[in-house]
């Protein structure tokens, strides 16, 4: 494929409630980041893996987000219990090699 394919494409959730996305990467890459966009924010880097290993993360992973990305699987991004405060928008991408440093904030 030569686009990175994520489901689903909307996902409405009630407080309280488990929210999960999927992410195919584009065949061939080796890295998979996940961010998060609100409203009125600027974009917020969330995790990143290469291949199933995280390699850096934001303080929101482990807490309620958790992240994975097995070897031929869908890479998956899941909220164990929703809060209005988690509406946003969550990107996916894919690369072959990564940038030398992603900083969390």
């Amino acid at each position: 494929d030569t686009k990175v394919t994520q489901r689903p494409r909307l996902l409405v959730k009630a407080n309280e409630q488990k929210a999960k996305m999927e992410c195919v990467p584009i065949k061939g890459h080796s890295y998979v980041y996940w961010y998060r966009k609100k409203l009125d924010e600027e974009l917020k880097f969330l995790v990143y893996f290469q291949n199933e290993v995280i390699i850096q993360k934001a303080e929101i992973i482990n807490e309620r987000f958790s992240a994975q990305c097995p070897q031929n699987s869908s890479c998956t991004l899941e909220i164990q219990s929703t809060e209005s405060g988690d509406a946003a928008l969550y990107f996916c991408a894919s690369s072959k090699a990564t940038v030398p440093n992603v900083s969390p904030s």
